[in-house]
């Protein structure tokens, strides 16, 4: 197995797992590490103090800002926002930028918002287009803005909302897509 990085990339880090590949128009600076068997989609930037685990899939049009870990076995969806600065101003930068984990078999759905400093969970699910502004508990399913724990991802893969609705819903209805 060896890594495929595509011609349209701009890859510097040298710390690339084995089987990854990397597509066009992706740029990886050169402190990042990224482990073994990812897809990293086009159109996503990778800062340098960022951690890659192994088998993860990162989709288009993603960026990945100093301070975030990313454990094994992550699904990454479509123009998901990391952001790490609660108080961001032009040329004002932190002494240090908050640390984002995004723990062991989490999948954040497309379009998702991820405020700096937050934990997602083992195995947790953050539905699309949520905003994510405090840490999500392992196995819990995330939705809205703010995102609110509607459920629990069940060992066997399925799903138990937790709303008043008698009919065991969520609240978006029964074709409520999480991620």
């Amino acid at each position: 197995m060896s890594t495929m990085i595509h011609p349209l990339a701009n890859v510097l880090s040298t710390q690339i797992g084995d089987g990854t590949t990397i597509w066009q128009f992706v740029v990886v600076l050169a402190g990042a590490k990224i482990g073994n068997d990812c897809n990293i989609c086009s159109h996503v930037f990778i800062e340098d103090d960022v951690v890659i685990g192994d088998r993860v899939t990162i989709k288009n049009g993603v960026q990945l800002w100093n301070g975030l870990r990313v454990e094994d076995d992550v699904f990454i969806g479509p123009n998901v926002t990391f952001t790490n600065d609660k108080f961001p101003r032009s040329k004002v930068y932190p002494s240090a930028f908050l640390q984002t984990i995004v723990q062991k078999g989490a999948s954040i759905g497309g379009g998702a918002v991820i405020l700096p400093g937050v934990t997602i969970g083992t195995k947790a699910m953050v539905g699309a287009g949520s905003v994510v502004t405090r840490s999500v508990p392992a196995g819990a399913i995330v939705v809205g803005n703010p995102a609110r724990v509607v459920g629990y991802v069940e060992p066997e893969h399925e799903t138990r909302f937790n709303t008043d609705n008698p009919k065991g819903q969520s609240d978006f209805g029964e074709d409520a897509c999480v991620p």
